[in-house]
């Protein structure tokens, strides 16, 4: 777990006043789950909306989502917050990250350049989960 990429992700892309309350719940491990189960069915009071872009279907592909990001200036690599263990707070190559976010039916954050691109993936309810690119102007 990387303690400075996760308050960044935090900061730029969670409404202002849940922050110190999801940030809290990251760094206490027997809350940890708390703050990515906050955004199975409360995402849209927790993320921004004014950064969040819905991917339209199909998107459940993770070669395509893969492509998506690339042309919006995603690295290779990418540093995850996840409910999929074998992801979760970690930094690995964003096909990989990918390949065990999409379609894993629980929430995802892929943080694909800091603070200003960023995948997410909602829980799966009916049909295809909702998938967006959390996309922020670049800071300077």
């Amino acid at each position: 777990m990387k303690k400075e990429m996760e308050e960044l992700i935090v900061k730029s892309f969670f409404e202002k006043q849940m922050q110190e309350r999801v940030l809290y719940e990251l760094f206490t491990p027997k809350k940890r789950n708390h703050s990515l189960n906050r955004l199975c069915h409360q995402y849209t009071k927790m993320l921004k909306e004014k950064y969040m872009f819905e991917i339209p279907p199909p998107n459940s592909s993770p070669k395509y989502i893969y492509e998506l990001l690339k042309s919006n200036g995603a690295a290779k690599m990418c540093y995850s917050l996840s409910y999929n263990e074998k992801i979760d707070g970690k930094e690995l190559p964003l096909q990989e990250a990918l390949e065990h976010a999409v379609g894993f039916g629980f929430p995802s954050i892929i943080s694909c350049i800091p603070g200003e691109l960023a995948y997410f993936e909602a829980e799966q309810g009916f049909g295809s989960p909702p998938r967006y690119i959390l996309k922020r102007p670049k800071m300077n």
